[in-house]
């Protein structure tokens, strides 16, 4: 029984690394968002706030809020904000990360302010946050996604504390704001900064509350701008940076042509031993390599493509597609391109076809077929093999009992 336990573990162990992290991080925010969230519409429900708000009935929702109903408002939009984030830790946004370890620690302030009945909460919370920094390297994507999530927070939060934020200070504007529509146009054109001047603060209160509006809104719409925009202009300029600083820099390199199996196994094996190597991917099919891998995309066949590529100063061109006949295609284009001393090697997937890839000229022809069949024969058959004999069939020579 313990042999079992202990190998049960032991799996469980070699497993957990491969586990979906963010997702069960998304999760368990989530659900710390709606526990704490909860509370506030149980509160809401019973004071009938959620049914005046539809009915926009302006006294009952200034009387709960000059009565203290601010701290269930902020609590509500703190829960609401921490599961909008879970829906960025899904997309394992850095941003969302960020914003997600502020709101908890808000939301375990509040607890610990709250006192009883939030113990449970506030410990969950502290746990989370600590599972969040522990494993913050999940967290490594820039998401066009999470920014809008956070400028919808940002501007929604705003406009929330502005909105109640008239009600409370109702009286203290000209003319009296009463009803939320007012109040919720008020919010509108302080914090576009428009101020139109037929509703003003007469109060010190109320004129540093719509300086604070004004203040925050501005923040608000950089950040919520820079969060968006960010990720675009970002990618696009670190793409355009990258292919700038890989074409200056592609010499005696090793040009790769095709996504098949063997392309992305020679790429590992080369970066592995510390070869610069340049991939040309079709655009018509998804880039499998990773994402610091020189990668330029256009079809190998074509003569400008492999100039693009470096071929001139290339040590090898590597013609790996799937396809035999485009493999024989791209020798020949890199036989306009390529520079003197650049090797020339073609990929022949299938044997029938070595003789009409050796009319093109490769400087070099692989039959990984010819190479198999004759190994597992020899094998079968109890023959030797020696080195010679590999490197004959891999570059597909005929072996001296096949020509006889």
């Amino acid at each position: 029984m313990r042999i079992r336990w202990s190998s049960g573990l032991a799996r469980l162990w070699r497993f957990l690394p491969t586990l979906p992290w963010h997702w069960l991080f998304a999760i368990l925010v989530s659900v710390d968002g709606y526990l704490f969230l909860d509370p506030a519409l149980q509160t809401l429900r019973g004071h009938g706030i959620l049914e005046t708000l539809r009915a926009l009935d302006g006294e009952h929702i200034a009387s709960f809020v000059q009565t203290g109903g601010i701290p269930e408002i902020s609590r509500l939009m703190l829960g609401i904000g921490v599961q909008v984030m879970a829906v960025g830790l899904f997309m394992r946004a850095r941003l969302a990360w960020a914003m997600s370890l502020l709101l908890l620690a808000i939301v375990s302030t509040f607890s610990l302010w709250r006192g009883q009945g939030h113990v449970g909460l506030l410990v969950y919370t502290v746990v989370l946050v600590a599972l969040l920094v522990a494993y913050w390297r999940h967290f490594d994507r820039s998401s066009l996604t999470a920014g809008s999530l956070f400028a919808v927070i940002s501007v929604g939060s705003l406009l929330v504390y502005a909105v109640f934020g008239v009600m409370y200070l109702g009286d203290e504007f000209t003319p009296p704001v009463k009803d939320p529509i007012t109040a919720f146009y008020f919010a509108i054109v302080s914090m576009s900064t428009v101020g139109y001047g037929d509703i003003t603060p007469h109060t010190a209160t109320a004129r540093l509350f719509t300086a604070s509006i004004i203040i925050m809104g501005i923040t608000v719409f950089a950040t919520s701008i820079g969060a968006i925009a960010g990720p675009l202009i970002g990618g696009n300029l670190r793409r355009l940076m990258r292919a700038r600083i890989s074409h200056a820099m592609r010499k005696n390199h090793i040009i790769i042509a095709g996504v098949s199996p063997l392309a992305q196994s020679v790429y590992a094996a080369l970066r592995q031993r510390g070869h610069e190597v340049t991939v040309i991917v079709p655009t018509d099919d998804t880039t499998p390599y990773p994402a610091d891998a020189d990668v330029l995309v256009g079809d190998a066949s074509d003569a400008d493509v492999l100039r693009r590529a470096g071929a001139g100063q290339a040590r090898y061109v590597l013609a790996l597609r799937l396809d035999d006949s485009e493999n024989a295609f791209i020798v020949m284009a890199g036989r306009e391109v390529a520079g003197t001393d650049t090797k020339l090697v073609a990929l022949a997937n299938s044997s029938v076809h070595l003789a009409k890839i050796r009319r093109v000229n490769p400087d070099i022809v692989i039959s990984p077929q010819m190479l198999g069949s004759e190994i597992l024969a020899r094998t079968l058959s109890g023959e030797p093999i020696d080195e010679a004999l590999i490197t004959q069939l891999l570059f597909g020579e005929k072996t001296p009992e096949s020509a006889a």
